[in-house]
């Protein structure tokens, strides 16, 4: 049986972050019975949870020098003696700085004073200022960060050891749980709110991205603030909300804790990440493309293109390869791939399990590092508008109009040279192609 590999090259929707966003029926009996010892209980109050884990959290000050735009130009006629005068009000008018300030939260994970926060908290600071429940101020550097996740370690320096707070294992959090946020909302100070897990494992826009979902209020100023379980232990990083108008609909999402964990201790380590690479661009697998390659059902991640001298393509891995086993963990879906190579160590020799014919084969790859590869990478995706030839004609088969890979569309798409295979420009709504999920954007490497 023949089989259409397609590439996604869709766009991810975008969401709002903290810095600007804006049929019943009749049960019987012993189904509607209560499950009892699972479900927590919640406090009569949180009064007592609050008191002791606040003074782990901080409020965060940052302090950016801008250059104030020109706000008006007087006019003046050419050759008129003002006319150097006012050339040298609007240089010094140009030139002139100003302060921006930002605000967020954190918490402190040791009593010498590491603190989590934010990296879009504190990105582009000139100064950063944290200011403890007591009212203390203290002067903060930066350790380390992540964009990719969104994390920063700061440290400050105390004459005495500070209160601090634990990681927990946010693998244990369940829908429904009781949580904690607290935080700096609004530029109000220190502000708790409550809530439940909402989902977990949530993907925003990151490859990375483990979000816990959560109904707790958060606002802007919370971004960096801690999400606790009732044990007061931190199992998330509160980092994004979904809202139409910038404030809390309910909708607010934590880096789980057991991502933070690893990212904090490498930029306590290193002062920066290292993670894993294995050289491989994948897409999903669905169960119209697990019945066509003959897999029992839809698992794994299809490898769309293998980099050039990468650990995958020096290990053998192929186009068209589906990875279903990572060092020895089952790859469930495709998402799962990027964060167990990330957190896998560099260097490290793995065995990969993957699908290739119709049979199951193992191959080992050894690791390099992502943040050596990724200068090339964005070398080789990057615009340098040399001459493009013209596109050849288009094409109509099976629904979808395609078109000729150009070099200007390899380069949007970041497929190699190497690479054959076809644009979808269009699908007719009314296709097959499109029932099963092949959108403009996609790209047609086989079939």
């Amino acid at each position: 049986m023949g089989f259409i590999n397609v590439r996604s090259a869709r766009v991810a929707r975008g969401w709002a972050d903290l810095r600007g966003l804006a049929v019943a029926g009749c049960l019987g009996a012993a189904l509607m019975a209560p499950v009892t010892g699972l479900a927590q209980v919640a406090p009569q109050s949180f009064a007592d949870l609050a008191e002791r884990l606040m003074p782990a959290v901080v409020n965060i000050t940052t302090t950016q020098v801008v250059r104030r735009a020109e706000r008006m130009r007087p006019i003046v006629p050419e050759g008129s003696p003002f006319e150097e005068f006012f050339r040298d009000f609007r240089d010094r008018q140009r030139q002139r700085p100003e302060r921006a300030n930002a605000l967020g939260a954190g918490f402190i994970i040791s009593d010498d004073g590491y603190i989590v926060t934010n990296n879009h908290v504190i990105d582009k600071a000139d100064e950063i200022t944290v200011e403890l429940l007591s009212g203390r101020t203290l002067k903060a550097e930066v350790v380390g960060r992540d964009p990719k996740t969104d994390i920063a370690l700061l440290k400050v320096d105390s004459s005495e050891k500070l209160p601090f707070v634990s990681f927990g294992d946010s693998d244990k959090a369940r829908v429904g749980d009781w949580v904690m946020a607290i935080g700096n909302p609004l530029g109000q100070g220190f502000s708790v709110s409550v809530g439940i897990v909402s989902a977990r494992n949530r993907a925003l826009q990151g490859s990375y991205d483990d979000y816990i979902q959560t109904d707790a209020a958060i606002n802007r100023g919370n971004s960096g603030g801690p999400l606790f379980n009732l044990d007061g232990e931190v199992i998330g990083v509160n980092t994004a909300i979904l809202s139409p108008n910038g404030g809390s609909i309910g909708i607010g999402f934590s880096m789980a804790s057991n991502v933070v964990a690893k990212v904090v201790e490498q930029l306590r380590e290193y002062g920066e990440t290292r993670r894993g690479w294995l050289g491989v661009r994948i897409q999903p697998v669905d169960p119209a493309m697990a019945e066509a390659l003959g897999l029992e059902r839809a698992m794994g991640a299809l490898v769309a293109s293998v980099t050039e001298g990468g650990p995958a393509e020096k290990a053998g891995l192929q186009s068209g390869d589906v990875i279903l086993t990572f060092d020895g963990r089952e790859v469930s879906e495709m998402r799962d791939l990027p964060r167990m190579v990330a957190d896998t160590p560099v260097g490290k020799k793995v065995d990969v399990g993957i699908f290739r014919d119709g049979r199951r084969m193992t191959v080992s790859v050894t690791l390099g590092r992502l943040e050596d590869a990724e200068p090339a990478m964005l070398r080789d995706e990057g615009d340098d508008n040399r001459n493009i030839p013209a596109p050849q004609r288009s094409a109509e088969v099976l629904g979808m109009r395609l078109a000729p890979l150009t070099e200007e569309t390899r380069r949007e798409l970041g497929i190699g040279d190497d690479q054959r295979g076809v644009v979808v420009e269009d699908v007719d709504p009314a296709s097959e192609a499109f029932e099963k999920g092949i959108r403009p954007g996609d790209v047609v490497l086989e079939v």
